[in-house]
């Protein structure tokens, strides 16, 4: 600023002196340059005070970011709370199969009939369920079927096969066909009960009240392998 302020008082002098136009013209030209070089001066200081700042707010977040690595590596960083919470955690209960709920549920597998090789009476079965056996003595028309470990007289908790001339009323009958017999499934009593007619005689089945593990399916294919005599 002071050389230009120079040249400008120089011009000033050599004007009021009646100085040729040509020394006039060089002078403001040296003028122009030296303004010029002023501005470039000023423009490169500029670009370097912004340069130097940016530098300093890098340096700054490294450093912030490398104090907050070696916090995490020490191990007391929010990862650690992270983790000790995730551990405080209770696990999640197993959840139970399908196979499992059901047999808590009911308390037993589904009933499964086998061939039965021992002879009843008048009514005789090729099949029986696993498990359960005739009671003795063995009536005519009456077979009554437990398990071993059964310690009760209350036939409601039995099977009980009754051969009879005529059928029983059943509720909620659901009637089906097969192998030329027709099966009649219902309640009697509050117990799940089928009845078939074998030539001139109606065998009828009564299965423990309350029991859920016999199905429709398996008491009508016990009642197919019946027959009176």
């Amino acid at each position: 600023m002071d050389e230009v302020k120079k040249l400008l008082e120089g011009f000033a002098e050599r004007a009021a002196a009646g100085l040729p136009d040509a020394d006039v013209e060089a002078d403001v030209a040296r003028g122009r340059l030296a303004l010029r070089r002023l501005r470039r001066r000023r423009r490169v200081t500029g670009v370097l005070c912004v340069a130097a700042a940016s530098a300093l707010v890098l340096a700054i977040g490294n450093l912030k970011w490398w104090g907050s690595n070696t916090d995490v590596a020490g191990g007391t960083g929010e990862t650690e709370t992270a983790t000790t919470a995730a551990s405080a955690t209770p696990a999640d209960p197993p959840t139970p199969s399908p196979g499992s709920e059901s047999m808590s549920m009911y308390g037993a597998a589904a009933v499964e009939l086998v061939a039965n090789t021992k002879p009843w009476s008048t009514i005789s079965c090729a099949l029986t369920p696993r498990g359960w056996s005739a009671e003795t003595p063995i009536a005519a028309n009456h077979v009554v079927l437990s398990q071993p470990e059964m310690r009760t007289a209350d036939s409601a908790a039995k099977v009980v096969l009754q051969a009879a001339p005529t059928a029983r009323s059943l509720s909620a009958v659901r009637v089906t066909d097969g192998n030329g017999k027709t099966f009649h499934i219902g309640t009697l009593d509050g117990r799940l009960t089928g009845q078939v007619k074998l030539a001139d005689q109606w065998l009828l089945i009564e299965l423990p009240k309350g029991s859920l593990d016999w199905s429709d399916d398996v008491l009508r294919r016990f009642l197919d392998s019946c027959t009176v005599s």
